[in-house]
């Protein structure tokens, strides 16, 4: 026997406002990522529906990367209309010869068209799923990511003075693109997410689609997998909180750490301390090899040596017994 529409209705709904009170006050602005495709438009209706009127509003970046495009922002425009919810719409250049491919520019370009756009502390709702989930845990994987990339996508996080919150992480597509039909909803469909040139579409439709055939539940697996990384990454992070109290020293006026405290530490423990420092600071996080000689010429380096790790927001740079990071103007 199907689910019935008011049932799914209810399941959705319900598991939504559960979300939206555990996280959003009354006094919170609130904005959906609305790309036009089966699931934002899905968040965007149950948005609707949810008891946050007029505090509701969605945004659309237009990539300028499909002829397609100013459809898409047509769509999303009486998409909005329809549901009485106001609309931005934020046109990027996405820069093509980044070095990253395209996908990591796009997303690049998105989400500082987003910081740009909305006002600090908004809420910004995104409408990632499970399978989006289990494509992530398996492409940091296939990187080499550490605990932190293999926990994959939180359900909140910080993006500058944004809070990003992504409702939908535990729903299926299926579960999604059903409730869409039930209530004879609209999408767009991005001609390029069936292009498997690009790695994330070639983990969906091919990868993924291999690996369910032997094992149909590997996008729960995967997705239960992320959130038992996501818990260790957090323990490790409160590991090194304890250890940075230990080895800070703030009397220069700037918060350095001693070099004698942190040989204290064990090199593992060292590296943990220096990505979530790096990371506090918004800084991007090296590579692991990178890291990991810095780390070790911390640990040995002679009192005339000042080894320095150069990255692209600032620099790391031991002088005088205490490690300095300087952040470029």
């Amino acid at each position: 026997m199907g689910v019935s529409r008011n049932s799914l209705q209810a399941d959705l709904l319900g598991r939504l406002e559960a979300f939206a009170a555990a996280r959003l006050t009354a006094g919170d602005a609130v904005y959906v990522g609305l790309s036009g495709g089966c699931d934002s438009v899905v968040l965007l209706h149950l948005l609707s529906r949810a008891g946050l009127a007029g505090r509701l509003a969605a945004i659309h970046v237009h990539h300028g990367l499909s002829p397609n495009a100013d459809a898409w922002a047509d769509f999303c425009s009486a998409c909005c209309q329809s549901l009485g919810v106001p609309l931005i719409v934020r046109s990027v250049n996405v820069e093509r010869n980044s070095g990253h491919g395209l996908e990591a520019a796009a997303r690049q370009a998105r989400y500082a068209a987003f910081s740009e756009s909305l006002p600090a502390g908004a809420c910004l709702l995104l409408a990632q799923h499970r399978g989006d989930q289990a494509e992530t845990v398996l492409f940091n994987l296939l990187r080499g990511a550490g605990v932190a990339g293999a926990a994959a996508m939180r359900d909140e996080r910080a993006q500058g003075a944004l809070r990003l919150l992504r409702p939908l992480l535990d729903v299926s597509r299926g579960e999604i693109e059903a409730y869409a039909r039930q209530y004879g909803l609209r999408w767009i469909d991005d001609e390029s997410n069936a292009d498997t040139r690009f790695t994330r579409n070639f983990l969906r439709h091919e990868a993924l689609t291999a690996i369910n055939q032997r094992f149909p539940n590997a996008e729960v697996a995967l997705a239960r997998a992320a959130a038992n990384f996501a818990e260790a990454s957090d323990l490790l992070d409160e590991l090194a909180a304890e250890d940075w109290q230990r080895v800070v020293d703030g009397k220069t006026g700037t918060e350095t750490a001693r070099l004698v405290e942190m040989r204290s530490l064990s090199l593992a423990r060292l590296k943990n301390l220096l990505r979530w420092r790096l990371r506090q600071l918004g800084w991007q996080v090296p590579v692991a090899a990178r890291l990991d000689e810095f780390s070790r010429q911390l640990m040995t380096a002679a009192p005339d040596r000042h080894p320095e790790l150069v990255l692209p927001a600032g620099t790391m740079r031991l002088a005088r017994g205490r490690l300095h990071w300087s952040a470029l103007e």
